[in-house]
């Protein structure tokens, strides 16, 4: 996974370490969305290399794991979203998306540092690097996928993952948002979305257009622009932001 340079720090909410037996495990699984069968792969998970025993029994080798499962469910859902993109366009989305500071910023959302396991080596009393919440992320990955297979996890991924991805492709360039709108209106509610024009401003040989996207019955904010074209790309982009915010809060 490409990693930036920079180290950024995001604060911790309390000043304790942890063992596993101060781990509310219920309340980690609620946030993951995941009941484990198997408990103590959660924990590894959970665990970082300062809290435990040896190097096999921290969460470094399910990081590995986490880092791959992460990159391909990503590549798939990008494969699938953009039929047009070129392979160069798709690695850029990739790799902000899947990027050690997306990655920590995730844990950060989930409060994964809540239920994280450290000893002496590391207190999370201060600053924890971005890299230990990236990784912490990478390894509840792959635990989930252990525990219950690539569907489980998958359901995680694209739920913490698609408004990053959204993001970054609208951001790629201004042609992208009507395409990203349609692919996630025909997955999500079995529609191509429609554009209308609810008002027109100007004289006629330089007209100004003021075009609102529509996925099946729920319209969306308009916006302006000096052609038709211009219009229904900004308001597909209205109806993009929409959308993120409907993202069920954790």
């Amino acid at each position: 996974m490409p990693h930036s340079p920079r180290q950024d720090l995001m604060p911790a909410p309390e000043p304790r370490d942890r063992t596993d037996a101060a781990i509310d495990v219920a309340e980690c699984q609620r946030r993951l969305g995941h009941v484990f069968r198997d408990p103590a792969l959660l924990i590894a998970a959970l665990t970082h290399a300062s809290g435990a025993q040896h190097r096999l029994a921290s969460n470094e080798r399910l990081e590995f794991l986490g880092d791959s499962i992460l990159g391909f469910i990503v590549c798939d859902n990008l494969y699938r979203l953009f039929p047009e993109s070129l392979e160069g366009d798709l690695t850029r989305i990739k790799s902000v998306v899947v990027s050690r500071e997306t990655c920590g910023r995730i844990s950060e959302q989930l409060q994964l540092i809540d239920f994280l396991i450290v000893g002496k080596g590391l207190s999370v009393n201060k600053p924890v690097p971005t890299s230990v919440l990236s990784d912490l992320f990478e390894s509840v990955v792959a635990a989930m996928y252990l525990d219950g297979g690539l569907e489980c996890v998958r359901g995680l991924v694209e739920r913490m993952l698609e408004p990053e991805i959204i993001k970054v492709a609208s951001g790629e360039s201004g042609s992208n948002h009507k395409s990203l709108l349609q692919q996630l209106a025909q997955r999500d509610f079995g529609v191509t979305p429609t554009y209308e024009v609810v008002e027109e401003a100007g004289p006629d040989h330089s007209k100004s257009f003021h075009v609102s996207a529509q996925i099946g019955p729920r319209r969306y904010a308009p916006a302006w622009g000096r052609n038709k074209k211009e219009a229904e790309q900004r308001a597909a982009s209205n109806a993009l932001a929409e959308l993120r915010t409907d993202q069920p809060a954790d």
